[in-house]
């Protein structure tokens, strides 16, 4: 399907909303996912008629959305409602401005200051950087080590992890980091010529195969992005690679399995008991506790964002290290890598050792 950036007079339909979803069959959605959003982007069309008669979601302005945002609130939605409801309304604005059908997308700033009212919540347990310290040094096992100082040092999701392969991956002597014969050892391209660096790829999805492998948790970012691996993290990789199991799979997952499951491919739940067994055992995590007392892999993105937007002043390279933005966005820190993203994130990514 086309990606025009101009305005088409064809597009000039009377229901965007059923027009994006005529679309959404197009690209092979299921049933349940356009219903899902139908009732959502309808329920905000509903919003906007009974604040003005006239109004439509094509004039809607940033304002009218945080306004539906905030009725959401004061209607007592959980906040992963609120937080589902809202990456529709984006999707639904995003993909109408792509296409030239909408000037522009109102939910962009919704969402940035969602995130970061996410990012700052004042009920979430704080840890300073010599605290984590010690907490690193309690744990031992090259997996488990190597797990969280990449959660802690990039930032991803824990499903993004989970989906790395060892062609995501490139250290400083920019060599393929294991010789095994399979079709997809090689290297991305994308990572040509960066230096030690991780590829984060927004294509896998549950339950879809990727490299010749189903799935079993999504990639959340809205373009690919290139993470640079400081001397901390390459270390913890090459401790943790050198006693890395052969994997089960073809498509050589980076982090695999070293108890029951061995050799197969982690996933978020490994992830999460690997992180909770250490965080319980130093006081971070208890049975029962809520998600601003203990400590989780996501505690460790909230780590990240907050600590290297502080030292960077940078939110916009911040948000490109999580995945957070998309197109022009993204284009101004890809153009200029090394200088805009590896030298500010070197310069002052937080040492954990």
């Amino acid at each position: 399907m086309s990606t025009e950036t101009t305005p088409d007079p064809e597009r000039d339909v009377e229901d965007p909303v059923a027009y994006f979803l005529q679309d959404m069959t197009y690209h092979g959605k299921s049933g349940r996912t356009r219903a899902a959003y139908e009732r959502v982007l309808r329920q905000f069309e509903a919003f906007l008629g009974d604040s003005d008669p006239g109004a439509s979601v094509r004039e809607a302005t940033h304002r009218d959305c945080m306004a539906w945002i905030h009725t959401l609130r004061g209607s007592d939605a959980a906040d992963s409602t609120i937080a589902t409801y809202a990456s529709y309304l984006h999707r639904f604005y995003a993909y109408m401005a792509q296409i030239g059908a909408f000037d522009s997308n109102p939910m962009t700033l919704v969402v940035e200051e969602m995130d970061e009212r996410i990012d700052t919540n004042p009920s979430r347990r704080e840890i300073t950087l010599p605290e984590l310290r010690e907490f690193l040094e309690t744990v031992s096992h090259p997996l488990d080590h190597a797990v969280i100082v990449a959660l802690l040092k990039t930032g991803m999701r824990v499903g993004e992890l989970c989906n790395l392969d060892v062609r995501d991956v490139t250290l400083s002597d920019a060599e393929p980091l294991r010789a095994v014969g399979s079709e997809f050892a090689e290297p991305r391209a994308q990572l040509d010529g960066r230096g030690p660096s991780i590829y984060v790829s927004p294509d896998p999805v549950a339950g879809e195969e990727v490299a010749g492998e189903e799935r079993s948790a999504s990639n959340k970012r809205k373009r690919s992005t290139v993470i640079p691996i400081d001397t901390e993290l390459e270390a913890a990789l090459r401790r943790w690679l050198a006693i890395r199991p052969d994997a089960r799979s073809d498509a050589e997952p980076l982090f695999v399995s070293t108890s029951g499951r061995w050799g197969a491919r982690l996933t978020p739940d490994m992830v999460h008991h690997i992180v909770e067994r250490h965080a319980s055992a130093f006081g971070w995590h208890r049975s029962g506790g809520d998600a601003e007392e203990n400590v989780t892999p996501h505690y460790f993105r909230h780590f990240f964002t907050t600590h290297l937007r502080d030292r960077t002043g940078d939110r916009g390279i911040v948000k490109y290290l999580r995945g957070d933005v998309g197109g022009d966005i993204v284009d101004t820190y890809t153009h200029n890598w090394g200088d805009r993203v590896r030298e500010t994130y070197e310069t002052h990514i937080y040492s954990v050792y």
